[in-house]
């Protein structure tokens, strides 16, 4: 059972604004939101702070593809009515926990992350050598924190930047959450759940903490979801009481692993812009076409005579996401006996491709044609995050008293 509280089993993910989406955004992140979006309340941000640590030359590309990126979000099926879409910079509460965090993270914390030696050595060509980029796993803990997300969907790659999370709310609870008169008001608390519930509630903390009892936790835990009658300061007071800890003031978030994405580049690689191997939502029709028809195929099919095996060929890796069993089984059967040519091998997947941004590039059109509406939606987004965000940094500023 997730030891976040009910009331904080939220989603927190965002994208920084740096270029043009692609399929590789699409398969790999834009439809798992899409799903998400149905199960939890969740928050979708464009990370504009996030992307001024490579790009802070270059501004003006983040302003342009924040308002580009939101409208690909929409067009994908990200919904307004079921997601909070909102822009990082807009809500200036991430910068200030970012701030108050930082007083109390290790610099050893940041400088082991693993991804921080790893973009160095990827981005030679640019400058990183600033205080933002060793921060910014700390500023994405600010992101998750400052709406107590108790998920945060993730590759493997970045499970690493949530487990720091987890470090700096779990110093920062071990600080600030022993609150004066903390277990008088945690008993105070617990007698607000009535006789039964209460004489329940401290047989399972004593199992727990007694014994070690983790399945008298879980139903502990399950129990306090339960009171209706108990605020939710003191809910947060009692999932700490209950493991011995002081007040959940910040709630350790959990990794939600995605699936990684199968969407290759053109040229077989991880569909990257980086690679210049991309397919753009927005792409039209003669492009995706233009694109697809110079893939790179199997080097040993010199003539179209040729026979050729489709695991040497990243055309067969597009077959493999879009491609039906009887499609598949004729590339395999046709490629490995020259029974079909590679412009062949390569008409189904440039049907399919096509087929599915259409819908998405018409409800991109409708949304490029209304710049009102998008702007509406940031707003509220904006200022619904904000409302959640404010209540956060009050509790956090009154722990460390600042308030």
């Amino acid at each position: 059972m997730n030891t976040v509280p009910a009331q904080h089993q939220r989603v927190l993910s965002g994208m920084r604004p740096t270029g043009l989406l692609h399929l590789g955004h699409y398969h790999g992140v834009l439809k798992n939101w899409v799903n998400l979006q149905h199960e939890y309340e969740c928050f979708f941000f464009v990370a504009d702070w996030h992307a001024l640590t490579t790009e802070y030359e270059n501004p003006g590309i983040i302003a342009e593809s924040s308002n580009d990126m939101v409208i690909d979000w929409l067009a994908a099926g990200v919904s307004p009515g079921a997601s909070k879409i909102f822009i990082q910079s807009r809500v200036p509460e991430h910068a200030e926990l970012h701030l108050l965090l930082s007083m109390i993270t290790p610099l050893g914390w940041l400088e082991r992350v693993p991804t921080f030696k790893d973009q160095q050595a990827k981005l030679k060509e640019k400058d990183l050598a600033t205080y933002g980029f060793l921060g910014y796993p700390l500023l994405q803990s600010a992101d998750i924190l400052v709406y107590k997300a108790g998920q945060v969907p993730v590759g493997e790659d970045q499970v690493a930047h949530v487990e720091l999370t987890r470090e700096v709310a779990r110093r920062f609870n071990h600080i600030y959450g022993r609150e004066i008169g903390f277990e008088e008001k945690a008993e105070s608390a617990i007698s607000k759940m009535g006789k039964k519930n209460a004489k329940m509630f401290r047989e399972y903390r004593k199992s727990y903490q007694e014994q070690g009892d983790a399945q008298a936790l879980d139903v502990a835990r399950a129990l306090l979801e339960s009171q209706q009658n108990i605020s939710i300061g003191d809910k947060e007071r009692l999932f700490g009481y209950l493991e011995g800890a002081g007040k959940i003031i910040l709630p350790e978030p959990k990794a939600l692993l995605t699936k990684a994405s199968k969407m290759p580049g053109l040229d077989g690689q991880k569909m990257s812009k980086s690679y210049r191997n991309t397919i753009a939502l927005r792409d039209s029709t003669d492009d995706i076409e233009k694109k697809m028809r110079t893939m790179p195929t199997d080097p040993a099919r010199v003539r179209r005579t040729d026979p050729g095996d489709p695991k040497n060929c990243p055309v067969w890796q597009f077959h493999e996401v879009y491609s039906d069993e009887q499609t598949c089984e004729w590339v395999q059967e046709g490629c490995k006996s020259a029974g079909i040519g590679c412009v062949e091998c390569k008409q189904p997947v440039i049907d399919a491709v096509i087929a599915e941004l259409k819908p998405i590039q018409e409800r991109a059109k409708e949304y490029i044609d209304d710049p009102s509406a998008v702007k509406a939606i940031v707003d509220e987004g904006c200022e619904a995050a904000r409302d959640v965000a404010r209540d956060t940094l009050e509790e956090v500023r009154k722990a460390m008293g600042l308030g």
